[in-house]
């Protein structure tokens, strides 16, 4: 019987060590080799990335040398795997140094984010600080005006939300805003903190190129600025099913995430913390909707909402829904008129009970 089970398991060696056996060696050596050289492209890649978009002087110049001497040392070495430590080795470092980079708050910030908001919380009342309430001629032209507010918590009676689209139909950016019975709405916009000559990039957004930033504005500052100032961006209002307690939930974790912000700055990043995953880290965990694609692809965000019945519909198919949320001529017939709010939602599903009890635009302090 044993010396069965040895002529078994010395055939069975032998069939291993034949030409299938051989083969499938060979094919998982190539295949680890592919998945090395693959990923140690991607290394490079990012490496650059990091160098290009992140360094403070020479960033072209010396980005460029890194990747070049890199691939070159790696092309004068012989075997694989010497070739591939001379490549892991000096992007590691790279990825040493970028994790050792910090946000701050102490930048020279261009100016329509030039102060950083805050709040104070006494009982029921919020004070909100430099609140952006600016007048645009164009988008690069406008009188700077930053206001504080105080609005009460048991006033807080309902949400709306703003999809403005400025290129592509899959991309958009959310802006929040929170109403209340006997003060105007106030709007949050999370965007980017872009410092004197600093222009948007997609793709150093997903490096640390940027700090996150919170605008709490009036609606005539920032959704007029997107909906009637700027050229080619279009905007979208909803009105949400969310209930006032929930409502007032929401208000404060955005209190908490500005104060946090003042006291430790965060970077932006252009998938884990944009301006539709940051509102989703805000909720607590158990309270978060589940995962969705749309949630990265966010220009689809409003048919999610209206999939999960979190917008108010008035029994529209979504397609007439979102026509009809259209605000773009009204925000420009709006224009700088204190009755802003009002106008833009007059006559739009979830909006018809709603729209004449705006109080006009606040003046600040």
């Amino acid at each position: 019987m044993e010396e069965d089970q040895s002529s078994n398991a010395k055939r069975k060696a032998a069939l291993a060590a034949g030409p299938a056996g051989g083969f499938l060696k060979k094919l998982g050596v190539l295949l680890v080799k592919t998945a090395s050289w693959f990923a140690a492209s991607a290394y490079v890649a990012w490496s650059f990335g990091a160098l290009h978009y992140d360094l403070e002087a020479f960033r072209g110049v010396i980005s460029s040398v890194f990747v070049v001497s890199v691939l070159c040392s790696a092309l004068l070495l012989r075997g694989a795997w010497r070739k591939l430590a001379v490549i892991f080795m000096p992007c590691s470092a790279v990825l040493a140094w970028w994790c050792s980079l910090m946000p701050r708050n102490d930048r020279a910030w261009q100016p329509d984010v030039a102060e950083l908001p805050w709040a104070e919380i006494h009982g029921d009342e919020v004070t909100l600080h430099k609140v952006r309430h600016f007048t645009y001629r164009s988008a690069t032209d406008f009188t700077p005006k930053w206001e504080t507010r105080t609005v009460r918590l048991s006033q807080l009676c309902g949400v709306d939300l703003f999809i403005n689209y400025w290129g592509s139909p899959w991309m958009a950016h959310p802006i929040v805003s929170f109403q209340f019975a006997d003060a105007p709405p106030v709007c949050f916009s999370i965007e980017t903190r872009k410092e004197t000559g600093e222009s948007y990039s997609a793709i150093g957004g997903f490096y640390r190129q940027f700090e996150l930033y919170y605008v709490v504005a009036e609606e005539s500052d920032v959704v007029r600025l997107r909906a009637a100032v700027r050229e080619g961006e279009t905007s979208y209002l909803y009105r949400t099913r969310m209930p006032p307690e929930r409502a007032r939930e929401r208000f404060m974790e955005y209190v908490r995430s500005i104060n946090s912000l003042r006291e430790s700055p965060r970077w932006y990043h252009a998938l884990a913390t944009n301006c539709t995953t940051a509102i989703r880290g805000q909720h607590p965990a158990g309270r978060r909707l589940p995962w969705d694609w749309r949630m990265i692809v966010n220009g689809r965000a409003d048919e999610l909402l209206y999939e999960q019945g979190l917008v108010v519909t008035d029994g529209l198919p979504f397609n007439e829904l979102r026509r009809r949320a259209l605000i773009n001529d009204a925000a420009a017939k709006a224009g700088l008129s204190p009755g802003f709010s009002e106008e833009i939602r007059h006559g739009r599903p979830g909006f018809q009970d709603a729209s004449a009890r705006l109080p006009p635009a606040s003046s600040g302090r």
